[in-house]
Formats: structure tokens, sequence, C-alpha cells
């Protein structure tokens, strides 16, 4: 039997791999090895961005603490849904008895209604409850309510808090941190608030969380400098330069009857009724004060952010507490293993599309790596491993990325031909009208239809004379650079280059695409020759023999567009009124003294606000007047709209407008074109025009 000529294609070689990327040209490989860089930065960095912006807007690259960090779109909310997921089927996801160690005494509606305040919560109830916990034999209380402004009751706390004999942790906020909450007298209110506690058991916490770009908590915050220890690590004793940056440790309860945590309203420890029935709940026990309000300190976490109630701040502080007495603190897996593994994926995704065997190996390769990639993260959380931060989208969207761009890489082997023939076109046409030829060249058919388009001429003032006393090799080479930027500005701007005329360009927009903003194309096309030309022209001084301006004429009328000629020969162009008017304005610069010329007809479409009149003209071969301004984009704005309210006042009958014209002129005694324009108006009088009789 012969032998089989697929044999051995299912085991790829590092000389196939070699031979593959060889045929590859430069640019492509160069254009791959960038997607697969953004691929494996996609792969590291899914949850954010590594930068944050400051409360002064200013951009901070490593980002800096207590910076909101920049999130990217779609895949921070993947990685949010998918950690969230893992929460709730993972080991964390575990349902508990009531936790002993710790009581929550919450501000609940019914306290509001009884104290008759809302905002600020009453502080009368807050002492008297503070009096009678001290005396129960509390371990620790937290105090999650932010006193920043003066109340009637203020001596009474102050007196409760001095008295106390449990340690207490105070709320404290600071303004470089929360700008948007807390104003400066606020701030001073708080820090002469502490000068007069001091001394006491009484100490300042911070209680700032830090809530995910869609309101859910999901990770312990970052500790700035310059702010007192954070309440859960404050209440439970824990060195203060700790700073755990893992997830929090929510829990579920096991009887839906039993809370995770008691919750006892401060109203039965204020009445001295029932305080003393509440002795039991609080001895030994760290204690939780703040509200639990519906409209106020609330947040969702993974468990309730589709269809669970919010979770007060209190119960976040003391799931926090219950983590860090329970040592369940897993750290998140470090800055290099994730740099490895966004490499790794990567390099699966590229390697996989370079595969050169049967169909079948490579759907079992691709299946096999997404399986693992998606449910590894999975794993790690069943496991008990932190997945905070792990980026299993990212690992996806880096793997698709990289087998996508490889793939292209690899397919674009053999296609020389066809990158050729859109180069090609792409000298004359824009890029995706170029594209949409090649996907269907029906589109080269012998017909035309009329359009609505913008016309534009150029044409190099005396060149024909300059190219008589130069070398022929020397004109040559200074036409295609001139060209070649002229060709440049066109397709930069979405134009369509119909023709070269000796020196003279011709171009459109509107055909046979048009797109919305065409006008402002065409007319930015017109300034950008403007600049290339002068700069052209003082950067290529043959031996003295300088070049010319660069007249150019702008119009915006009806043409017939399509591909003219025979089977064997087309040129796609424009014919009709359109193409004349932009070559006759092309003409009519040398009589107006100016170096371009837009129609009212183009001008009017445009939002560009940088040009100034130049009267009514009859334009050589046409009967119908035209209305004419020439771009003055370094010229005064105010001066351009004052010239273009005298012009209307003028034309419509107001001779004095012309007087003001001229002294302007005056002023401007070197501005050719401007004296011509008055020059003009005074021979053809308010609403007459000019009649020229050169092309």
């Amino acid at each position: 039997m012969n032998p089989d000529p697929l044999a051995g294609e299912e085991r790829p070689t590092v000389q196939g791999v070699v031979r593959d990327l060889k045929r590859v040209p430069v640019a492509r490989v160069l254009a791959t090895a960038f997607i697969i860089f953004w691929a494996i930065l996609f792969a590291r960095y899914s949850w954010e961005a590594p930068i944050s912006v400051g409360p002064d807007a200013e951009w901070h690259f490593p980002p800096r603490a207590g910076d909101p960090r920049q999130t990217i779109p779609i895949a921070t909310d993947a990685e949010r849904a998918l950690f969230d997921l893992r929460q709730a089927v993972g080991e964390r996801g575990r349902k508990v008895d009531q936790d002993p160690r710790v009581l929550l005494v919450p501000y609940t509606q019914d306290t509001l209604r009884n104290t008759a305040k809302r905002s600020p919560l009453d502080r009368a109830i807050l002492a008297r409850a503070l009096n009678n916990i001290d005396a129960m034999g509390a371990k620790a209380i937290g105090i999650d309510i932010l006193i920043d402004q003066p109340q009637p009751e203020d001596p009474q706390i102050i007196a409760t808090l001095k008295g106390m004999k449990t340690p207490v942790w105070l709320a404290y906020a600071k303004r470089q941190y929360a700008p948007d909450e807390i104003e400066q007298w606020q701030q001073e209110f708080m820090e002469n608030w502490s000068r007069q506690l001091s001394g006491s058991q009484v100490r300042q916490t911070s209680v700032r969380f830090e809530a995910d770009g869609d309101n859910v908590l999901r990770r312990w915050p970052t500790l700035p400098r310059g702010l007192p220890p954070f309440m859960p690590l404050a209440l439970t004793g824990a060195n203060p330069a700790f700073n755990y940056q893992g997830s929090i440790d929510f829990r579920e309860p096991a009887n839906p009857e039993r809370p995770v945590f008691s919750k006892l309203p401060i109203d039965l420890f204020a009445d001295p009724a029932t305080a003393p029935l509440m002795a039991d709940q609080v001895k030994g026990r760290i204690i939780l004060i703040g509200g639990d309000l519906a409209d106020r300190d609330q947040f969702e976490v993974p468990s309730t952010r589709l269809d669970g109630p919010t979770m007060s701040g209190l119960e976040v502080h003391a799931s926090m507490i219950a983590q860090l007495l329970d040592g369940r603190l897993p750290n998140p897996a470090s800055s290099l293993s994730l740099w490895a593994l966004a490499v790794l994926v990567v390099l699966c995704g590229a390697f996989t599309a370079m595969l050169d065997v049967r169909p079948w190996v490579v759907a079992l390769a691709v299946l096999g790596q997404l399986v693992f990639f998606a449910g590894a993260p999975f794993v790690f959380e069943w496991r008990g491993i932190d997945t905070l931060g792990l980026p299993a989208f990212g690992w996806l969207g880096g793997w698709t990325l990289a087998y996508a761009a490889t793939g292209a890489a690899v397919r674009a082997v053999g296609s020389e031909q066809r990158r050729y023939a859109q180069s090609a076109l792409g000298k004359y046409l824009p890029r995706d009208i170029a594209a949409q030829i090649l996907r269907d060249p029906a589109k080269l058919s012998l017909t035309g239809e009329k359009r609505a388009i913008y016309t534009l001429f150029t044409d190099i003032e005396g060149f024909t004379a300059m190219s008589h006393r130069l070398p022929p090799d020397r004109v040559a080479a200074l036409l295609n650079a001139y060209l070649d930027g002229m060709c440049d500005i066109v397709l930069d701007h979405g134009g369509t280059i119909d023709k070269f005329v000796g020196d003279a360009v011709v171009a459109f927009w509107g055909a046979p695409i048009a797109r919305g903003n065409d006008a402002d194309r065409a007319a930015q096309a017109l300034l950008a020759m403007n600049r290339f030309t002068k700069e052209f022209s003082d950067s290529h001084d043959e031996a003295g023999e300088k070049m010319g301006r660069t007249r150019a004429g702008l119009h915006y009328g009806d043409a017939v567009v399509g591909n003219f000629g025979g089977e064997g020969r087309l040129s796609y162009t424009a014919l009709g009124d359109a193409m004349n008017c932009a070559a006759r304005l092309e003409g009519a610069n040398k009589y107006l003294r100016t170096v371009a010329l837009i129609s009212e007809e183009a001008r009017s479409r445009t939002s560009l606000d940088v040009f100034r009149p130049m009267g009514r003209i009859i334009l050589s071969g046409r009967a119908t007047p035209i209305v004419v301004w020439e771009p003055a984009p370094d010229a005064d704005p105010e001066l351009r709209a004052t010239l273009a309210r005298l012009w209307d006042r003028f034309d419509k009958g107001d001779r004095a407008a012309l007087d003001e014209i001229e002294q302007i002129c005056l002023t401007c005694d070197k501005d050719a074109a401007l004296s011509a324009f008055a020059c003009r108006l005074r021979e053809a009088g308010p609403g007459g025009a000019v009649q020229l009789t050169e092309k």
C-alpha cells in the first residue's frame, strides 16, 4: 500500500511553525504580534485597567491607593458576574448557623418614627443605649454613624462617651477620600469632636467601603494612609498594618428564620424597662451600632445582586469581622502568576490557530482548552481559593483574540494577489469602498447613476513653465512626491480620486458611498491641501525654481458617477455640471486673487466656520451666478463674521456696508483677495454678479 500523504500531519513541528511564519509578510507579522500583545494585556487586566483617576482628575500609573480604577467595558461586567456565580456555587457559598460573636444594634424605621428624627440620627437614644450596653460587659462597640454636624443632644452623648468603660470605635471620614460627601466644615467639626473625647475609651475608625462600579460590594477596601484603622480591624484587634486585598466572605444562613448575625433594635437598649433583658445578648460580644434603613447605607453583594434584598453597612462590617476571626483570608493570585497564566492562555490560542492538522483534531483542541480555561476558576473556588481578580473572561477573550489574529495571519499565506489588488484600488478609493469592490466584483459593471457629490479640482500655478526649466527626472520626482501627498489627503478624508491631469488632481466625495459628513470631509481635505501645498512649496525650492501656489475649487452638485470605458479598460469617474463647476472655480482663483474657493452649495452643508465671502460671480461658460467663499482658517474669526455680515447687508441693498468693507481693506492692505472682493462689489452693485470671461 502507498503511504498516507497525511500521515504525521497531526504532529505539528517547530519547523512547520517557522515555515508558516516566513510565508507571512512582515507587516502582517507585526500586526499579529501587536494584537497578541493586547490579548495578553486583556487576559491580565480584564477586571480593571492598570490605571486610576484621582480626585484631581489626573491619571496615575501604576494605580494610586484610594483612587477609583478604570474598568473595561463588557469585560469588567462579565468578570464580576462570573465571580458572583463562583461565590454562589463554590465553597464559600456554604450555609452557616447564627454567629454568637457579633450583635447588630440598628436604628430601624420604627426608631425614626419614635424619635421623630431622620437625619442626623437621634443621639439621645444612642447615649441611653450606650450607657446600658456599657454595663452589660460588651467586648467592644463599633458605631457606624458619622457624627459630622452639631445637634442639641451633643452634650449628653459626649458625656456618655467620656464615661464609657468599654472600648468604643466611632466612625470617621476624611474629605480627601470623600469630597462629595464631606464638606470642610464637617471635617472641622469631626476634628473638634475628636479633641473633646481625647483621653476617653473612644477612638476613631474608618468605615470606608469600596463598592464596584455596579454598586456591589465584593472586596475589602484599600486603606489609604491618613485614615484611622478600618472598623473590622479595630474591633478584632488586628495589626493596624494589616491590609487584606481579597474578597469579602459573605455567608448564607442555614435557617432562613435565624439570620447569620443577631439583630436587636436600638430602642430595646435605650428603654430602661427592656434593656436589662438584653444583657445575655451583649456580654462578651462585639456590638455594632448603626442604621438599617432602606434608603441609607445599603449595598448589593454577590448573592443579592439579582433578586435579593440589599445588605446594610452594619451587616457588611459584621461579615468582615467574622471573616477575620475565622482566619478565612485566602490571598488572591499573585501578579506574577496572573502574568504567567495570561501569557500561557494567549500562546495556547496562537499555537492552536497554527496547527496544520485535520479539522476534527483542531476542534477537539479548541474545545478542550476552552473547557479548561472556563472551568479552572470554578475548581479554584471549590477548593477555597479566592478568585477575586482572576480574569476568567479575560482568559477566554485573550485566547480568542490570539486565535483569531494568528489564524488570520496563517490564512494570509497565498493571498498576495488579493492584497495587491486591494492596495491598487486603495490608491484611488477609500479603504471601505475598495474592500466592497473586492468582495463584490459586480460593482465594476458598466453602469452609471446620478448622485449629488462634492467635487474638487486642484492645479499648480505655473507648473508647466517650471517643468520646461527643470530636468525631466527632477520634474517626475517632484510631481510624484506632490501627488503622493495630495492623494493621501483625499484618501485620509474619505474621498475618491477620480483622475490626474498633469499636475491637477480631481477627486469627489459622496460616491460610490455617501456619508453623512461628506461635506466636512471634503472641506477639511481642502484646508489640508492648502497647508500641505504651502509646506511642500517651501521645502522644494529647486535652484531658485519655487513651485507656484496650488489653486483649488470645491463644489456640490449633481453628476453621473460610474464605471465608463470598455470591457478591457474601465475608469470610475464622475461626469456632469458639478465637475465642470468645480473646474471653473479652480480657474476663478486667478481672477479673484485667491488660492481656494468653495461654492455656497458646498459651504452651506459643512459645519466648518472658516470661510470668508468672496461675492457672487458668473463662471465662464455658465449663465447662473454663484456665491463663492474663500477658506481663511488663520484669519480672525470676528473679522470673518464681520465680512459675512457686511456682505449680506450690501447684497440686500445697503451700500454703506461697502464703505465698511473698504475700510477693512485699508487695514489689511496686503490682502489682495480682500481688495479684489471690494472692487468686485463696487463693480457689480447690490445683488449683482461679476462675469468671468476666462476659464
